[in-house]
């Protein structure tokens, strides 16, 4: 479904949501962009301080939402969360532009800060220290969703919207159709 967003010429037809909780069960979500997706599963990448990456460090179980508008289709994914390798996110991070490579060192995503001035000080500073070459910070990377559950939702006039979830089992998939 996301090549048919790619063709209908959506804005961001990579624009998820990102659901996680801390360990007391608060939920929280945000908007994210998918970076890329294989057989083992979804991948974007963020600052591991920021409140997610501190989330998916206590608990790592997410889920993700994409939702075509347009289409009238969502794709829910459920899954356990790791950390992709470091010579991916290395690899990722050089394909940056320079901009987002020095806010990676100057923004402590999710702190409190004084003010949006002490923000770009903190992105001046960065720019003189690294220049045209800021290396990747150690707190910042990739992760993947491995995922357990992937739910198709394809809406209908008639509000009998098609769902069908397909559940991991034994290295296979198990599908079910769901009552909207």
């Amino acid at each position: 479904w996301l090549n048919e967003a790619i063709t209908a010429k959506i804005d961001e037809p990579n624009a998820m949501t990102l659901s996680t909780a801390s360990a007391e069960g608060r939920p929280s979500s945000r908007i994210l962009l998918l970076k890329g997706a294989d057989e083992r599963g979804f991948v974007w990448f963020t600052n591991y301080n920021s409140r997610k990456g501190r989330e998916l460090a206590e608990a790592q179980w997410a889920a993700l939402t994409f939702h075509w508008v347009e289409l009238e289709r969502q794709v829910r994914i459920e899954g356990h969360v790791v950390k992709v390798d470091a010579a991916v996110s290395d690899e990722y991070f050089a394909s940056r532009p320079l901009l987002s490579r020095i806010g990676a060192h100057a923004s402590a995503q999710s702190e409190k800060i004084e003010s949006r001035e002490a923000l770009e000080k903190n992105f001046a500073e960065a720019e003189a220290k690294f220049g045209d070459n800021p290396p990747r910070p150690a707190h910042w990377g990739g992760y993947v969703i491995v995922p357990e559950m992937v739910e198709f939702w394809q809406g209908r006039r008639s509000r009998l919207h098609d769902r069908l979830a397909f559940q991991r089992q034994f290295g296979g998939w198990h599908i079910e159709r769901l009552a909207p």
